[in-house]
């Protein structure tokens, strides 16, 4: 049986998606031709960096199995949403999604969402799929996008691995990260960040 605080969750998240305005974070945004730029790209944008430390700051929350499958598991699907952009493969919604993203795993770790490994997995793929598409969308369909992706799969792990170490070492603040997370989310949504 789902919470009422899970219900709750979902319908604020699935509402701000329908509402939100492009990020406009992605598409032509910087060179994407290098190892170092695909590192580099989500260091510089709210976006990337909050989901990115907000998925390890979730998984440290949860503990256990989820605190390898659920960076892997964005990782992964990120990848293969990226190998879907770079097809030109059409995704719907990619940035009411990134942003949704955003607003959805801050409200996770800010009310303590506890959910089974393998349903975090799948929201965390959703999300996942939505920030690879918008990355693949943009990287040349040659080694050098694959260089870039490579880099961009590094940086996001490295993000994960910061948020599961800050969400292990400084839990009383876990869920202030995850409204601030949120904050986040809902000033980009809002066109205010």
């Amino acid at each position: 049986m789902i919470s009422a605080q899970m219900k709750r969750t979902a319908l604020s998240a699935t509402l701000l998606m329908a509402a939100a305005m492009p990020a406009y974070a992605h598409v032509g945004a910087g060179t994407t031709s290098s190892f170092a730029a695909g590192f580099m790209h989500p260091l510089s944008g709210l976006d990337h960096m909050t989901v990115m430390v907000a998925v390890g700051l979730w998984a440290a929350q949860k503990g256990g199995k989820a605190m390898s499958a659920w960076p892997a598991a964005f990782v992964g699907v990120m990848l293969a949403g990226g190998a879907l952009g770079m097809l030109h493969v059409p995704l719907p919604f990619v940035e009411p999604g990134i942003l949704a993203s955003v607003v959805a795993l801050g409200l996770f770790v800010a009310l303590a969402v506890d959910l089974p490994v393998t349903a975090g997995v799948a929201i965390i793929g959703v999300f996942a799929l939505f920030h690879g598409h918008a990355h693949g969308t943009e990287v040349p369909e040659n080694a050098a996008g694959l260089e870039y992706m490579a880099g961009f799969a590094v940086a996001t792990a490295l993000l994960h691995a910061a948020g599961l170490g800050l969400g292990r070492r400084f839990r009383v603040l876990m869920q202030a990260a995850g409204a601030a997370c949120t904050a986040i989310g809902l000033g980009l949504v809002l066109g205010a960040v």
